[in-house]
């Protein structure tokens, strides 16, 4: 059995923030420049989840409300589009750049340009790597979202009834996203010993990164996957358990065991875990289809990034909480970690209705 890939320990100094000073010399240093005065450039990555088109929302309302004139640019995936989006940001001289990379190695030559010209730049929710052209990361505990997402699947399991040994199956999202090793190797510090002692068996055989990665986190490619592995190792029997690391993964996963008979007949879905707490897959949950899902307030990262913002051009001491997990690959990047939280059928009402996240109505 082929191990997780390792990752760097988690340091989270989780009771006292401590502060990093940032001077930018670009756009944002001049002492008379206003809110007003300054626009700050907000690259996301696309508009085919519904999670990014609500951050970026949420960071340009926040930001304008502030005062601020925001640049917010979606690349619908394609690398040079958003590459292009940045070095125009460059260009215009925007007074800080956050950026939520498609690929986090290859906007090395535009993040190099904004140094150069002296603006600073904060990785938001993915990590840039490979770069000293990145002075701030704000982002959820990515290790810990995959670790709920672990014990999600074994709770979801013991719940079922289905006799052991479990037959479960193993994705992670795309592997230009730092996000996605660390949340399958979160998964897997939950799920090596079960399958070590042979708890889990995965039919597929299929458990390396590499393989079990999805690129671009789609989920058409989710689904062709699953239907592959199924018509491989499921002759015979029945799948249980499907780490899945992101609800739009996860629909495309039920929807090719729904094409298998699973859901019907007597045949019971396996257990589906996600993340984001998307609406289609909270109604799914709900509906008792997909197990679980992780959420991650993205109103609060938001939040947090606007606040990290303000703090580099009014030219204060910048709170991060992190300052070893996250290891770029040329420098580590201090960081403000959010927590997230797991949600299944029991307590996903309260949670998203609590935080405001969505209306009664929007969950019926």
């Amino acid at each position: 059995m082929r191990k997780f890939l390792a990752v760097t320990a988690v340091t989270v100094m989780a009771l006292t923030a401590c502060g990093r000073s940032t001077e930018p010399t670009g756009a944002a240093a001049d002492a008379s420049a206003k809110p007003g005065d300054i626009t700050v450039g907000v690259a996301m990555p696309t508009k085919t989840s519904e999670r990014w088109i609500k951050d970026g929302d949420y960071i340009k309302q926040q930001l304008e409300a502030a005062g601020y004139k925001v640049n917010l640019q979606y690349a619908n995936d394609d690398i040079p589009t958003q590459v292009t989006q940045l070095q125009d940001m460059v260009t215009k001289k925007n007074g800080v750049l956050v950026v939520a990379s498609i690929d986090g190695t290859a906007l090395k030559g535009a993040l190099s340009d904004a140094k150069a010209d002296g603006i600073p730049v904060i990785a938001y929710d993915r990590l840039l790597r490979d770069t000293d052209a990145v002075d701030y990361y704000t982002t959820f505990d990515n290790l810990k979202v995959g670790k709920l997402q672990a014990e999600s699947l074994l709770k979801g399991l013991e719940a079922s009834g289905a006799p052991k040994p479990w037959n479960v199956e193993l994705f992670a999202g795309s592997p230009d996203d730092n996000n996605a090793t660390f949340f399958f190797n979160g998964a897997m510090d939950v799920l090596q010993p079960k399958i070590d002692d042979g708890t889990i068996k995965i039919a597929s055989g299929e458990t390396d990164f590499k393989t079990v990665a999805t690129l671009r986190w789609d989920a058409a490619v989710a689904k062709k996957r699953m239907e592959n592995v199924l018509t491989k190792a499921y002759s015979d029997k029945d799948v249980n358990g499907v780490l899945s690391p992101y609800d739009g993964l996860s629909r495309g996963i039920i929807a090719a065991l729904k094409g298998s008979g699973y859901g019907s007949g007597g045949k019971k879905l396996p257990v589906v875990t996600g993340q984001d707490a998307e609406l289609e897959s909270v109604k799914s949950i709900l509906a008792g289809e997909q197990y679980s899902s992780v959420f991650k307030d993205t109103r609060e990262l938001a939040k947090a990034t606007v606040a990290m913002i303000q703090q580099i051009l009014e030219k204060k001491t910048v709170e991060v909480n992190d300052t070893s997990s996250y290891d770029n690959g040329v420098k580590k990047v201090p960081t403000q970690l959010l927590q997230p939280v797991a949600v299944d059928k029991s307590n996903i009402k309260d949670v998203l209705l609590k935080a405001n996240y969505y209306t009664a109505d929007q969950l019926k």
